[in-house]
């Protein structure tokens, strides 16, 4: 039978009008508008799963906005989930709209989700790294499908390839999406396109693969129960793949013993808003197309694609202030027109508009077609669902929120600034931290850009399709927000293993503003740090509990309870450091410098905080910091960093510190111990470069020692050396350099051999001092304060 009289067969009403599609396919979606018009069937068939048929209706809403999916998740494991993502260009989509606007029942015939999901859980228990399959939903189902040996073969590829195309998505762009639809006959493209996936389907079956089968087994007994209901008035939308399938004459029996005893979960089902990012292959989906932005624009696009699309192009490179004139995109139509035919192709496609692109917009550089693809060739475009959409209450609870503190997810990447002294601005931080307590990551903080204070915050803000999932499995916590990330804290405390990780918990919990899980995170973090008799853990925990201080002021939090455990916590640090930082390795040694850095500056915060109770703490830690300056068994680069934050502290004397430096650098002191406490002083990017630059005795005495290092110790040191310096800045190293270039002078402004510019020395130059003083005195305007104070004097004497 020729493909006109199977078109005839079935208008005749000897069966159902199948419409094999291509998933996310302009061509396919428009040829299913003019295939329902012309046959006007009773109901619409469509592949996906039946649980969302109660949903169709949502699709008619006014605040319905594609791309959206539909979203299914275990009752009892909502992150157990599986999408079937429609964008407005879907031949599905389009297959609704059509069924709405003319009040034609409409149904979804894939195998339910309920099995769906149960088959995905079996996958994930048994998959192995690298053989998991993509989330069930989200094949391009009817665009795949197994080959010989259980390998899965690319039916557009392998049509493609026998056309003499190399590449699948020009091959169908020239069949498919470059042809009018509705001229003639409205069913020929399906024809066609069944005739060749039958003979794929002749070739390489189904390979064996079970789930094609069970699916295409339950797809025949809804297409049968239509017919039953609605006689010859039936019309079926699915993947082109499938449609041999469904042609296949079989008996209700043996289909309905492929779908016996099939695995079951309780599944909830709603729609999610959606992203042009997340229909491209490249998103990580099985399903998909590489360029949705381009395929929504051809099928938008009411006449002249081409000139549109490229007019669409030069206003994004105006935007980021290129010159972009008429006359480019003229040419650039042009070319791309001059390129297609003599590649002999009806319409220039994506590769000849981004050839002619590159070429007379972009001066031969790829660098702007990045911006161009991610742009517009994929987009970030994000779909929106109506209220009246199932959700869990987390989730209205979270959409109230967003709407009452004005923040619209948004699938392009922005910055947030928050000054936390506002009251929307503190509230829009608290919902941030909280969704990221409860694992919704939709902001990420990012560094303020000009101000380091408390009172400032700045976000990373970008809307994903997975959140949905998140938000679904958040809901175990709690109906709201607030009661979700509380429950969440106070479980996470309980269960964590770590004191560090109760102490980043307090912290959170402080952002968040969550008082009803502090006394739980609290208890917790006493009972941990009694038990804990590790320094380098207690060193390790009391940053992040003392930084939670620093948020009490500006967000209005009691930490008076806080600052107690963190103040007891810091006495326990202080007995435990200096036996914990005896004997270490090189390695340890580091290690441990790092913690008595943080140490450092909690002590230095929580000494500040009026609710710590104990004004002794920085004379406590002072006297842990002479020890572990002057014990031999502490590392070099420990008794270094501890002589460096007492002189930094004002607590040593400069002549001091001299004198404990020359000491370590004396020839009795083995070099790599010398190079060590040199690197403990002076490195980890503490401001030691500068003070080397600004006290030249301390540069002095490095320069004597190094220059005295034997020579068999040097290539020991010079690693070491190496690794503190390189910290530096490029300025502080540049004068670092000069000095050192310049030579040691002799101090009282006398100059280095050979050279017009003092080098360094031991004592200061008061000469060159000297000279600076006028300048000084101009600047600061003591000069004309001298003259008024003088004529003040003596008007009062001749008064």
């Amino acid at each position: 039978m020729t493909g006109v009289e199977q078109t005839a067969g079935r208008a005749a009403g000897a069966g159902p009008v199948l419409l094999g599609v291509r998933h996310h396919g302009p061509g396919s979606a428009r040829a299913v508008r003019s295939a329902l018009e012309e046959v006007r069937p009773r109901v619409v068939l469509i592949e996906g799963p039946p649980e969302a048929d109660a949903l169709i209706p949502l699709a008619a809403d006014e605040e319905m906005r594609p791309p959206v999916a539909l979203l299914a998740h275990a009752v009892d494991e909502p992150g157990h989930s599986a999408f079937w993502p429609l964008a407005e260009f879907s031949p599905e989509w389009i297959a609704l709209q059509w069924a709405l606007e003319h009040h034609v029942p409409a149904r979804f015939i894939d195998l339910p989700a309920t099995h769906t999901l149960a088959w995905g859980r079996q996958d994930d228990e048994v998959a192995t790294e690298g053989e998991r399959p993509p989330p069930a939903g989200t094949a391009p189902d009817g665009d795949t499908g197994p080959g010989p040996a259980g390998l899965r073969i690319d039916p557009l590829g392998v049509l493609a390839d026998a056309a003499g195309y190399d590449d699948p998505e020009r091959w169908w762009e020239d069949v498919v999406e470059h042809r009018g639809a509705g001229e003639g006959d409205a069913l020929a493209p399906f024809t066609a396109l069944e005739e060749a996936m039958g003979a794929l389907r002749e070739t390489y079956g189904s390979g064996g693969h079970d789930r094609d089968r069970v699916r295409e087994a339950y797809m025949r007994l809804q297409v049968r129960a239509a017919q039953r209901e609605f006689e010859d008035g039936v019309a079926v939308v699915c993947g082109a793949w499938h449609v041999p399938a469904l042609r296949q004459k079989t008996t209700v029996a043996a289909d309905r013993a492929l779908l016996k005893g099939l695995p079951k979960v309780r599944t909830d089902m709603t729609w999610v808003p959606w992203t042009h990012r997340r229909l491209a292959r490249t998103s990580g989906y099985g399903a998909g197309i590489d360029s949705p932005g381009w395929y929504g624009h051809l099928f938008s696009a009411p006449d002249r694609p081409v000139e549109r699309w490229l007019t669409k192009v030069a206003g994004l490179l105006r935007a980021e202030d290129r010159i972009v004139s008429s006359a480019h995109v003229i040419e650039a139509v042009r070319l791309a027109e001059t390129l297609a035919a003599m590649r002999g192709r009806p319409l220039p496609g994506l590769s000849e508009t981004t050839d002619a692109v590159r070429a007379v917009m972009c001066e031969g550089s790829d660098v702007p077609l990045a911006l161009i693809r991610d742009r517009l060739v994929v987009g970030d475009e994000l779909g929106e669902v109506p209220p009246s959409a199932p959700a869990v209450p987390l989730q209205r609870d979270l959409t109230r929120l967003q709407r009452r503190l004005r923040l619209k997810p948004e699938a392009l990447e922005r910055e947030l600034e928050l000054d936390l002294r506002k009251e929307n601005d503190a509230a829009r931080s608290r919902l941030l931290h909280r969704l990221r307590l409860l694992g919704i990551a939709w902001g990420e903080p990012a560094a303020s850009r000009g101000s380091t204070g408390t009172f400032r915050e700045t976000w990373r803000l970008r809307w994903e399709p997975e959140l949905s999932v998140r938000v679904a499995e958040a809901g175990v916590w709690g109906t709201t927000v607030l009661s979700a990330a509380t429950a969440k804290a106070e479980a996470d405390a309980v269960g964590a293993e770590g004191l560090a990780g109760v102490t980043g918990l307090a912290e959170r919990c402080l952002l968040a503003e969550l008082p009803d899980a502090l006394p739980t995170v609290m208890r917790v973090l006493a009972d941990r740090a009694a038990l804990d008799t590790d320094a380098a853990h207690l060193a390790q925990a009391l940053p992040a509990l003392v930084r939670s201080l620093r948020y009490g002021d500006v967000r209005g939090t009691d930490t008076a309870a806080l600052a107690e455990v963190a103040a007891g916590l810091a006495e326990r640090v202080f007995v435990g450091l200096p036996p914990a930082c005896a004997g270490l390795d090189a390695d340890a040694a580091e290690e441990m410098r790092g913690h008595v850095d943080a140490v450092h500056g909690a002590v230095a915060l929580l000494g500040d905080a009026p609710a710590a109770g104990h004004g002794q703490l920085r004379g406590r830690w002072q006297s842990v910091l002479r020890v572990l300056s002057g014990r031999d068994t502490v590392p070099g680069v420990i008794r270094g960093r501890a002589v460096r934050l007492l002189l930094d502290d004002g607590q040593l004397a400069q002549d001091e510190a001299a004198l404990l430096m020359g000491l370590v650098l004396s020839p009795g002191t083995p070099p790599a111990d010398a190079a060590a406490w040199i690197e403990g002083f002076v490195g980890g990017g503490s401001g030691g470069g500068m003070l080397l630059v600004h006290d030249e005795r301390l540069l002095g005495l490095v320069d004597a020692w190094l220059t005295g290092v034997p020579a068999e110790a040097f290539t020991d040191v010079l690693p070491l050396l190496r690794r503190t310096f390189s910290a530096y800045e490029p300025g502080v190293r540049r004068t670092l350099g000069e000095l050192v270039r310049r030579g040691p002078g002799t101090g009282g402004g006398a100059t280095a051999a050979g050279t017009a510019t003092p080098g360094f020395a031991a004592d200061f130059d008061t000469e060159r001092a000297d000279a600076v003083l006028p300048v000084v005195r101009l600047l600061l305007g003591l000069d004309d304060m001298d003259d008024n104070t003088e004529d003040n004097n003596l008007a009062g004497v001749t008064g």
